[in-house]
């Protein structure tokens, strides 16, 4: 009901002042379509670039190298692999924690972080590889470690909220 309402909303209150509701929406389906084919090649790259990883192995052997480091966090093995994948890939990341709640059982420990892994977590790799693709930028600053900051912090505080609540 909110989302109705809230276009309605939008519509009454530019007809109220006196705006052409239609042109102006036309307008920006319009900017919408560029951008998304702007950003096309940058999607297809990262999406098969997530693919080649997944499918190679490499996202599992590199969740395997880094497993001691993530159980000193608490995180399960079952999930060092998610931690790799989630922030590249939303639908690698769930496809994933699929697979480790099938095999582990949803209301197993691995299971529950892994479910709270992925919604306490942002695919930020990609967003910043769509963002920065479009926008033409050859450097990202800061943004790259601190998506990697606040990846780590959303994956401990999954740990930590399984603890706690659990």
């Amino acid at each position: 009901m909110l989302v109705p309402a809230l276009i309605a909303f939008v519509g009454v209150h530019a007809l109220a002042k006196g705006t052409d509701v239609f042109p102006v929406f036309l307008r920006g389906v319009e900017s919408g379509l560029r951008t998304a084919v702007s950003i096309l090649p940058t999607m297809i790259a990262l999406l098969t670039a997530v693919t080649m990883l997944r499918a190679s192995g490499f996202i599992d052997l590199a969740g395997q190298a880094m497993q001691p480091l993530l159980s000193l966090a608490g995180i399960p093995a079952d999930c060092a692999a998610l931690v790799l994948l989630k922030p590249l890939s939303g639908s690698g990341g769930l496809a994933l924690g699929q697979e480790i709640m099938r095999t582990c059982g949803v209301d197993s420990y691995a299971g529950r972080v892994a479910a709270v892994m992925l919604g306490a977590s942002e695919t930020s790799m990609y967003t910043i590889g769509i963002y920065c693709g479009h926008l033409q930028l050859k450097r990202t600053r800061y943004a790259i470690p601190a998506a990697f900051i606040a990846d780590l912090t959303a994956f401990i505080s999954a740990v930590v909220c399984v603890r706690w609540l659990g």
